[in-house]
């Protein structure tokens, strides 16, 4: 197998940094497609179908397109060079001469309009919710890391505007495309999912607040706000706050899901204390709590699956 053929094939699965993807996307799509296995009377062939889109579309967007992008603007702003690079940093192919700054620019444009081509050819072939899936998709990718908005860089709005509504969507796809409704339960189910995504991602720049802080322009993430605000103890402010907004989810899920607002419950406050024992200081530490939420993560999607 000619050797150039293996670099390439090195450097796309260095860039997917699969542990992140399969913890959040792949989470939320198996959290919603799940029940519809087990309880709907939905051929199987045909969910067996809206999962592989769902999949591919979530580790295209997910795993390649927002990673090239990020990876690109962060290597400009010199966050990622400055990263401990444990679980955070990029995917480190520029780093890693894996790849150049301009062919990964080149990239991500080529992406950009392959995915707003296909878009495109969605509407025009009739398949309007998958066209607004990968629109949003799109938009979650392009608003987080590409200037002008570049909503990564700013605290709050880069989990709310960007990355909450897109694996938010991911979540309700496989209802809506099935039953052509969304049922509570898979809008309880992908809120839970999003949320749990954004708090382990809050987890996931405490390592870097410091290069984050020290960037051009400077990457104002939740977590380098609430370090800049209150100390560096505040760092987990922005994690446990959706960790507590996942445990109001277990009202919400109330007595008609009673096993399942359990759990949820009960994860949440483990949650809570994973990023009230981790130190701060210990970039290793850290990373070994955001390894066990991402554990916590996958087990809430698939017990969420189960009990609805």
């Amino acid at each position: 197998m000619p050797q150039n053929f293996l670099n390439k094939l090195r450097a796309g699965w260095t860039l997917i940094r699969l542990i992140a993807v399969v913890s959040s996307s792949v989470a939320t799509i198996v959290s919603t497609m799940l029940p519809l296995f087990l309880y709907s009377q939905v051929p199987n062939e045909k969910l067996f179908f809206i999962f592989l889109i769902l999949l591919f579309g979530g580790v295209f967007i997910h795993g390649v397109l927002t990673h090239v992008l990020n990876d690109h603007a962060d290597y400009l702003s010199g966050t990622d060079q400055n990263s401990p690079a444990i679980l955070s940093g990029g995917s480190r192919l520029i780093q890693n001469n894996m790849i150049t700054v301009s062919r990964l620019s080149r990239l991500g444009k080529q992406l950009i309009s392959a995915t707003l081509f296909v878009i495109i050819m969605f509407v025009l072939a009739g398949f309007y919710k998958l066209a607004i899936l990968l629109a949003i998709g799109l938009w979650s990718a392009w608003s987080y890391s590409l200037k002008p908005l570049q909503l990564s860089y700013k605290p709050f709005i880069g989990e709310w505007l960007a990355m909450f509504p897109a694996v938010l969507m991911l979540g309700l796809g496989g209802a809506w495309i099935a039953l052509d409704t969304i049922p509570e339960w898979a809008l309880q189910n992908a809120v839970i999912n999003a949320l749990f995504c954004s708090a382990w991602v809050m987890i996931h720049h405490i390592p870097d607040h410091k290069a984050d802080r020290a960037a051009s322009p400077a990457k104002v993430t939740s977590v380098v706000w609430a370090v800049d605000r209150f100390g560096l103890a505040f760092a987990r402010l922005p994690a446990l706050i959706y960790f507590a907004m996942i445990a109001v989810c277990a009202f919400w899920m109330g007595s008609d899901r009673l096993w399942g607002a359990i759990g949820v419950f009960v994860i949440s406050v483990i949650a809570i204390g994973l990023v009230l024992k981790m130190r701060i200081n210990d970039d290793k530490d850290v990373s070994t709590h955001e390894k066990m939420l991402l554990i916590l993560a996958m087990t809430t999607s698939i017990w969420i699956g189960i009990f609805i």
